[in-house]
């Protein structure tokens, strides 16, 4: 059952996108066609995971933060796509664990760096969620770059990048090689999203 909802769901937000937003979609062979992958990318509107989730071609699980579950709509996406729910206040354990598994069995997730809509705008530090999950899961990232889709530019384009190997440094814990990865990442989504 649920299958076939995320399909419907899928194929009605590829079509909104297409016609209601003018989407481009640019870089899919980028996208590995198997194996675990970590999307990440700018994070401006709302529009911006259900856009990753209709045009990737990879079923992939989003980190959503637990407050969106209050929106019955985004609830609801978030059932369909069996989205991981955190709570931002801690550190979530369940969630990263959940993660973790769903790289491990050959999934994918996606979240976004910034941690909130608009952080770099904000000039908040990016997260280091990215480069945590894939050192610890030696999966490949895909970065994203968002631009449009807000209220002054209807028109949205995405641009997939090519994936990003961080394998050697599987199992590193230190804090500073993690943020030179964040910082490499962001950098790339940056670049992708002008």
């Amino acid at each position: 059952m649920k299958k076939i909802v995320k399909w419907v769901v899928r194929g009605a937000l590829y079509w909104w996108f297409r016609i209601y937003n003018s989407a481009k979609i640019i870089g899919l062979e980028n996208v590995p066609k198997g194996g675990p992958i970590i999307f990440c990318g700018n994070h401006k509107t709302y529009v911006d995971p259900p856009l990753m989730v209709a045009t990737a071609k990879r079923d992939m699980r989003f980190l959503a933060k637990k407050e969106l579950y209050k929106n019955k709509f985004l609830a609801f996406l978030g059932w369909a796509f069996d989205a991981i729910p955190v709570n931002r206040d801690e550190k979530d354990i369940s969630a990263i664990k959940e993660s973790l598994k769903a790289l491990k069995d050959g999934k994918c997730i996606a979240l976004f760096p910034e941690g909130t809509r608009n952080g770099m705008a904000k000039g908040e530090k990016a997260k280091d969620g990215v480069a945590f999950f894939a050192v610890r899961s030696g999966a490949k990232v895909v970065p994203c770059g968002i631009k449009g889709g807000d209220k002054e530019n209807r028109k949205v384009t995405i641009k997939y990048g090519e994936p990003l190997d961080y394998s050697k440094y599987k199992g590193c814990k230190d804090k500073e090689q993690l943020d030179k990865i964040t910082n490499e990442i962001m950098e790339k989504i940056v670049e992708l999203s002008k």
